[in-house]
């Protein structure tokens, strides 16, 4: 079974660095045999999460198909970009509405038992690293089983050019240190 891999990034940017790697760890799942789907999260518009927007209105339209995306693929590559050394509210919207529980489906059926590892690129020097603890923490919080491997890209308006492509071979090669480890693991859980 190919693994089929959900890339997305925590960014809604038009010229995010860290859709720029989703975009790249995408090209180097399909390179290694994997099935990659480009998801932006800007194409799934949801207001903030509310409880009585939730019971008056049910789920924004957006969040259904976050979530759907998210039910669709048991593999998922997420770049992160940090925000105050943090999470993204952009991210942590989307992960409410989707960790919601839903009539005749068990509780967090979109996150229990997915496969994910995490990235992050920021031109500063530490890469958006502290924001991915608390990404990590959150989806192990609700199920997911994150990789070890990560990857913190610095100085990333360095690493990719306008369009994506990677000016910096060293950076490449450091994605694919995450990219084949997830591979591998999504071979041994689901029978890649």
């Amino acid at each position: 079974m190919t693994p089929r891999v959900l890339c997305f990034s925590g960014s809604a940017k038009r010229s995010s660095l860290n859709q720029r790697l989703a975009a790249a760890a995408a090209r180097q799942i399909s390179a290694a045999g994997g099935e990659a789907t480009l998801l932006n999260l800007g194409d799934h518009e949801m207001p903030i999460f509310n409880e009585d927007l939730e019971a008056e209105s049910g789920d924004p339209p957006g969040a259904l198909s976050f979530r759907t995306a998210l039910e669709q693929h048991d593999v998922w590559l997420i770049a992160c970009p940090e925000y105050n050394g943090s999470i993204t509210p952009l991210l942590k919207n989307a992960i409410d509405w989707a960790s919601r529980q839903r009539e005749g489906k068990p509780m967090l059926s979109a996150f229990r038992g997915k496969l994910c590892a995490l990235v992050a690129a920021s031109p500063g020097s530490l890469g958006g690293l502290r924001g991915l603890v608390h990404v990590r923490a959150i989806l192990e919080g609700v199920g997911v089983f994150v990789i070890p491997q990560q990857l913190a890209v610095s100085a990333a308006h360095k690493v990719f050019d306008d369009e994506g492509a990677w000016l910096d071979e060293t950076a490449e090669q450091r994605l694919r240190g995450v990219v084949e480890p997830l591979l591998a693991t999504a071979g041994k859980l689901f029978g890649g």
